[in-house]
């Protein structure tokens, strides 16, 4: 891969494009939808909207793209559109398994562990410090916010988001769209579509932890 496209022009963005330069990808473009008005992104070029890049109307010809967009059913959309999707971007201080796998648009950033026979899903963001132990599955398009630690076994559903902090203790499952809250400890199932927060982990009822059900 020579030259790579950043889709989403954030903070998030720029880390990403460090992991890429980090792994030797120096010609890097991004777009954005706000093009016009921010320029750069960092040291790179922001040259053109996301529309264009998917559609190849962009005058900027790319290898691959990367989404890089926090919301995981935009990073989704964007994602299913794309014809050329950027193999995994894995910092070099992160440890992966040689037996873990990788989905395409998935990116491990620093000092991140993924240990033996995880399966990462596609867009999935293993952020800074994050572990996910053996034999976990991380569905598509979720995200692992930094030091969240997962143990062993643990199934995480699609578009799931794993707060900042937070734990899971091993062999939970959990269901896809759901948002566990920074520093949250999580010792039983979640069901699709829920928020939950706190130490142990509840449902939130009007953004505070609801009483046990």
């Amino acid at each position: 891969m020579k030259r790579l496209a950043i889709l989403g022009a954030s903070g998030h963005g720029k880390v990403v494009a460090d992991i890429a330069k980090a792994n030797g990808i120096s010609d890097i473009v991004c777009f954005d939808d706000r093009w016009q008005e921010i320029k750069t992104l960092g040291e790179y070029p922001v040259v053109g909207d996301v529309a264009g890049a998917i559609t190849g109307k962009s005058a900027f010809d790319f290898d691959a793209a990367i989404v890089t967009i926090g919301n995981p059913s935009i990073r989704a959309k964007i994602q299913n559109q794309l014809a050329c999707i950027a193999p995994p971007l894995v910092h070099p201080s992160a440890v992966v398994s040689s037996t873990a796998t990788l989905g395409r648009g998935t990116v491990v950033m620093a000092n991140a562990v993924i240990n033996a026979d995880s399966k990462i899903g596609d867009g999935v963001i293993i952020n800074t410090g994050a572990v996910v132990e053996h034999d976990c599955v991380i569905g598509d398009f979720s995200h692992v916010c930094p030091n969240a630690a997962i143990a062993g076994g643990v199934i995480i559903g699609r578009g799931s988001w794993v707060g900042i902090g937070s734990s899971i203790i091993q062999l939970i499952q959990i269901g896809e769209n759901v948002t566990i809250g920074a520093g949250s400890v999580v010792i039983r199932n979640i069901s699709d579509d829920q928020r939950v927060a706190g130490n142990p982990a509840k449902p939130l009822t009007n953004g505070k932890p609801g009483k046990d059900s």
